[in-house]
């Protein structure tokens, strides 16, 4: 284990490593790329999985989805408390705890005889998965050379889009082929392996600068924020309340085999991949048009979904259209808000994250009520509202606002 210590220059608000940096950690910034791989599989594998896990624990799907949002609700407050709560730990030591609690959670999952000890390992995933991304950018740029961050940021990121296009699909394979605690059990080995590479790779970093939570209310009372993370919520809510319940819906309404939804959701996760890859070269020329674009697709393709999804041909369609243009929502948002607010990005990213969970938790929440009273087409109806909610506050409180904040 080596230790670090750099010279930082700072550029738009985000401390960057000198050049003088002698050599880049590419091993570390590969471990942390994997680590944060077995973290996205982990938080997605219960959608895929959902069906099976409610009839085994003798609880509704309803009720069984509420994991997403109690993994999303932790989540929100790990974001915004983990660079203030472990301020003074090396950040090796911080990112090897959020691995072994990405194992304890997996083995809690696998191992749970009921919903309490499933919650539980769930609450746990959250810690890690808010934790991890609050400080994932600030120790990337800590890793390699200044000049290298971008290389390292695809690198990381680049693991999250390749986890999600294959979380879903593998856990619906993985859960018949062994069973949903089989599945659990494998996504533990996953955090194993990446906390041996950690372990071996990370070098020791001791912690930087003094942060504090009012930072954090300066960024949310700037014009436009506020509505820009109002839209945030609603677009990621309305997205987790239908995806989360995607998998009951195929099988009630469009009566898809297991292996065909399978098909279904990987068709999903690569075209949300491509749309991530396609749309960020796009992004500098129309942002605002994927802001708003985005969400009015979606409504669209919602509604579409809740008339025409017993239909299996057109349902496919229809999800994977649905991945391929939530693929871009992330990537519109983050580039947005980097130039929106320049001068506090960490703060603003950590922002971001915290809303995003919280439209999340919303979301899972709600879809699970609608799920267990109005059944799997209302989902996809009410998903359409909160999106065409939106579309609203994103055309009134940002595409009509001509001033933009930090420049």
């Amino acid at each position: 284990m080596e230790i670090v210590e750099t010279k930082v220059a700072v550029l738009d608000g985000i401390e960057l490593n000198d050049a003088s940096v002698s050599k880049p950690f590419w091993s570390a910034v590969f471990s942390m790329a994997m680590g944060v791989a077995g973290l996205i599989v982990a938080e997605f594998l219960p959608i895929s999985l959902l069906t099976p896990m409610a009839n085994d624990l003798a609880i509704s799907e309803g009720t069984a989805g509420q994991m997403v949002t109690a993994t999303a609700v932790i989540a929100l407050l790990s974001s915004l408390l983990t660079a203030v709560v472990t301020k003074k730990i090396d950040r090796r030591t911080v990112i090897l705890a959020f691995s072994v609690m990405l194992i304890a959670s997996n083995l809690l999952a696998a191992f749970a005889n009921n919903f309490f000890v499933l919650l539980t390992g769930r609450l746990l995933l959250g810690v890690a998965l808010g934790g991890f991304w609050a400080i994932a950018a600030a120790v990337a740029m800590r890793l390699v050379p200044g000049d290298q961050v971008g290389k390292a940021f695809s690198i990381i990121f680049g693991s999250v889009s390749i986890a999600t296009a294959i979380a879903a699909p593998l856990g619906t394979y993985l859960g018949e082929l062994m069973g949903w605690r089989g599945t659990f059990m494998l996504a533990a080995v996953l955090g194993v392996l990446a906390f041996i590479w950690q372990f071996f790779a990370m070098p020791s970093l001791s912690p930087q600068g003094n942060t504090r939570l009012s930072t954090l209310l300066v960024v949310m009372k700037r014009p436009q924020i506020g509505a820009g993370m109002l839209a945030v919520l609603l677009v990621f809510g309305a997205h987790m309340m239908a995806f989360t319940y995607l998998r009951p819906f195929l099988e009630t309404i469009t009566h898809m085999s297991v292996p065909g939804i399978s098909a279904v959701l990987l068709a999903f996760g690569i075209a949300s991949f491509m749309g991530t890859t396609i749309s960020g070269p796009l992004l500098k020329k129309s942002l605002r048009v994927f802001q708003v674009g985005a969400p009015v697709v979606l409504v669209m393709l919602a509604i579409g979904l809740a008339l025409l999804g017993s239909i299996g041909w057109i349902a496919s369609l229809l999800v994977a259209l649905w991945g391929f243009t939530f693929g871009s929502v992330p990537v519109a948002w983050s580039t947005w808000l980097s130039k929106a607010v320049t001068d506090e990005s960490e703060s603003a990213g950590g922002l971001l994250v915290a809303n995003i969970q919280l439209g999340m938790a919303i979301g899972a929440a709600a879809g699970g009520l609608v799920f267990d009273f109005s059944g799997a087409q209302s989902i996809f109806l009410a998903g359409a509202v909160v999106f065409l909610a939106a579309v609203v506050i994103i055309s009134r409180g940002i595409i009509q606002k001509k001033h933009i904040p930090g420049r």
